[in-house]
């Protein structure tokens, strides 16, 4: 890929900058009502699923609608990512709590190697922890069988770390790569985590609360056993099939975050941007996939600080502001399956 001139950037930055609309601002309102809703749907529908007659009616249509919330809920997870230390602590805490733990997908195992991500010095490379053609190859049907074996494998490693999570105290070496190579929710197994910065304590009383959630999913069923509790074994598989459904949802996302164009050395800013994608047609799969208008993905890498429910207007500002040769409007894509069929294709 070749460099851009980085004005067009400076352009951007400026005409939001200049607009009378402060589209960095968070409104505390709005997260609080998609947390609450889709958290609340997402259990509602995730009981129904869990609680009614095998191959009943009931089940099959409450677990799309448990999967679809839970994905939008989890998804919440890159909000808590990006807000500033110092903003929204209590929503950051609340959906940890509510979500994150319940769901053993607390944000302390996903902000670190999200914001690498974003960084100069990783996006692209072959550590890149998101860029999904890190974990499959290109147009080689082997590969991307493998990665679609990972993806089913993944939820048990995350329920398998959390379990055996108080053994990685015995050493502090042993402690040391836990939280280097085995603490972050990346496939890229290349990956390894900055644990300078990491607040330990903190760190791991929300492993250990995780760790409380995974021992009740065996115990649940060990009772159920024993009389004592009215839990059947089969919860074990409905979890994991559900967990598995909405992993899945994530990884369609990503493979239409980007172009994925990199040759894995570091990019450019406007390179890094132009390998990024925004959707602006309202088609099903982009409706599905992307959230909370996340599909304005390219315009997010660009301004990794816009609080996602200004993404939208931020979008339509620069769209009418700047002028008509700027590249940010050839950053906007047909669809999620017109960037995930070229994903998946040979180069």
């Amino acid at each position: 890929m070749t460099t851009q001139n980085p004005a067009w950037i400076h352009d951007a930055r400026v005409a939001l900058k200049d607009s009378k609309t402060d589209f960095f601002e968070a409104r505390p309102g709005r997260y609080w009502f998609d947390f609450m809703v889709s958290a609340t749907l997402a259990y509602a529908a995730a009981t129904v699923y869990l609680m009614a007659p095998m191959f009943s009616v009931a089940q099959f249509i409450a677990f799309p609608l448990a999967v679809f919330w839970l994905y939008r809920s989890g998804s919440l997870i890159h909000e808590v990512a990006h807000l500033p230390s110092h903003e929204l602590r209590a929503f950051k805490i609340a959906w940890n709590i509510i979500v994150g733990v319940v769901t053993l997908a607390p944000s302390t195992f996903f902000t670190a190697h999200h914001r690498d991500h974003h960084s100069g010095k990783m996006y692209g490379t072959p550590k890149d922890p998101e860029y999904i053609i890190n974990v499959f190859r290109p147009g080689s049907a082997l590969s991307i069988l493998l990665y679609a074996i990972h993806v089913c494998l993944f939820p048990a490693f995350v329920f398998l770390r959390f379990l055996l999570a108080p053994l990685t105290f015995i050493n502090p070496k042993v402690r040391d790569f836990t939280l280097r190579r085995l603490s972050s929710f990346t496939m890229n197994w290349k990956y390894e985590r900055n644990i300078s910065r990491l607040d330990r304590k903190t760190f791991a009383m929300i492993e250990l609360l995780c760790f409380a959630r995974a021992v009740m999913i065996p115990a649940g069923v060990i009772l159920g056993f024993m009389g004592i509790m009215d839990v059947s074994w089969t919860r074990i598989p409905l979890l994991y099939v559900l967990a598995a459904s909405t992993l899945l949802f994530n990884q369609m996302r990503q493979l239409a975050d980007h172009h994925f164009e990199s040759t894995g050395d570091r990019m450019a800013l406007p390179d890094h941007i132009l390998d990024s994608c925004n959707y602006t047609n309202r088609d099903f799969f982009t409706w599905l996939f992307f959230p909370f208008a996340i599909k304005f993905h390219a315009l997010h890498h660009l301004f990794p600080s816009l609080p996602y429910h200004n993404l939208e207007s931020a979008h339509r500002h620069l769209t009418a502001t700047l002028p008509s040769d700027s590249p940010y409007h050839g950053l906007s894509q047909p669809g999620w399956w017109s960037a995930a069929s070229m994903t998946f294709s040979k180069r």
